[in-house]
């Protein structure tokens, strides 16, 4: 009855059907990354010969992620969900991942807790409008319940970033060039125990001005480095953004102190002028859930960080706004 097989670039539809069914943020672009990263570690179940199931497995050294376990409502309640679960967990040990990691729903955390997972912490969904606070009258911020960034007609952003309290970047904070990309990724790695490097070349790769850094130098020495916007020795912190099926999603964000996490957050908040966005916070890092807080967003949901194998030497008060439930 239950089959088991690898995910290709032809499910994305299936993938896109179910994510929708869950009322997920993620677009097809997040699929196919998930495919590029980890070729051989995403699945599909099928039910009598028809796929209703997903999960994907992603290795940054030495943490494994799992993510986008879905299952299509009429079939639920039959252990599928464990079963594809087992199987990326063997794909996994069979890579020798000593730790593997996953943000757990309501939903999921049960089953979850029965293959050996534990909770670490919370992360809390933020949602909200990009612009300084509520929605002034006559641009009322959609629900996430129908806020389909393909469909809603964003509030013009430049009159949003004039009322925008974040309008006033940093000076330092500029796209990440090639010659950035090593601290970068080691910043990133100090901030959440894993090599992500393989992850965030390719957001680069996909859009080149939407990753940006901050470097704590004064203006004057930036901008004199030979060839770099941000040299490596002053780097502060990185950024980055993406469209959402249902709203634009801050994150990646780590910083290595809160002046640079809060300086990121607003340019990141500033470039989603006139839009609802989600950002997903450690709620250990009380400093960025007061970020949020004070950016007129609000808590939409929790999710719960959950480890199975040896803990993970992350920062979470380094993680101003995590990747997403799908890569960390």
């Amino acid at each position: 009855m239950l089959r088991i097989r690898a995910m290709t670039a032809q499910d994305v539809p299936l993938g896109m059907r179910l994510k929708d069914l869950a009322g997920w943020n993620q677009t097809e672009a997040d699929w196919r990354r998930l495919l590029v990263l980890e070729p051989a570690g995403c699945f599909v179940a099928e039910w009598d010969g028809r796929p209703v199931a997903t999960t994907c497995v992603s290795v940054f050294p030495p943490v494994g992620w799992v993510s986008m376990v879905l299952v299509d409502p009429p079939v639920r309640g039959r252990g599928i969900a464990t079963r594809l679960m087992e199987h990326g967990l063997a794909y996994l040990d069979g890579r020798g991942v000593p730790t593997v990691r996953l943000d757990a729903t309501a939903l999921g955390r049960p089953v979850y807790e029965r293959l050996g997972f534990a909770a670490e912490y919370e992360v809390a969904r933020w949602e909200g409008f990009a612009g300084g606070g509520p929605a002034p009258a006559g641009e009322s911020m959609p629900s996430a319940a129908h806020n389909h960034a393909s469909r809603a007609a964003p509030v013009r952003a430049a009159t949003v970033r004039e009322r925008c309290s974040c309008a006033r970047h940093h000076p330092g904070i500029a796209p990440v060039g090639a010659g950035d990309a090593a601290a970068v990724a080691a910043l990133d790695a100090a901030a959440t125990g894993a090599d992500r490097s393989r992850l965030l070349d390719l957001l680069r790769q996909e859009q080149p001005d939407a990753m940006k850094a901050l470097t704590r130098a004064p203006p004057d020495v930036w901008r004199a480095a030979a060839g770099e916007s941000t040299p490596s020795a002053a780097l502060g912190g990185y950024s980055w953004v993406r469209p959402g099926s249902r709203a634009m999603q801050i994150g990646p964000v780590a910083a290595l102190d809160d002046e640079s996490g809060r300086a990121l957050a607003d340019a990141a908040l500033c470039a989603c002028a006139g839009r609802t966005v989600f950002v997903d916070i450690p709620v250990p890092n009380l400093a960025a859930m007061l970020w949020a807080e004070s950016r007129g967003l609000r808590v939409q949901r929790r999710f719960t960080r959950m480890r199975r194998g040896r803990p993970a030497p992350d920062q979470p008060l380094r993680i101003w706004a995590g990747f997403g439930p799908e890569k960390g």
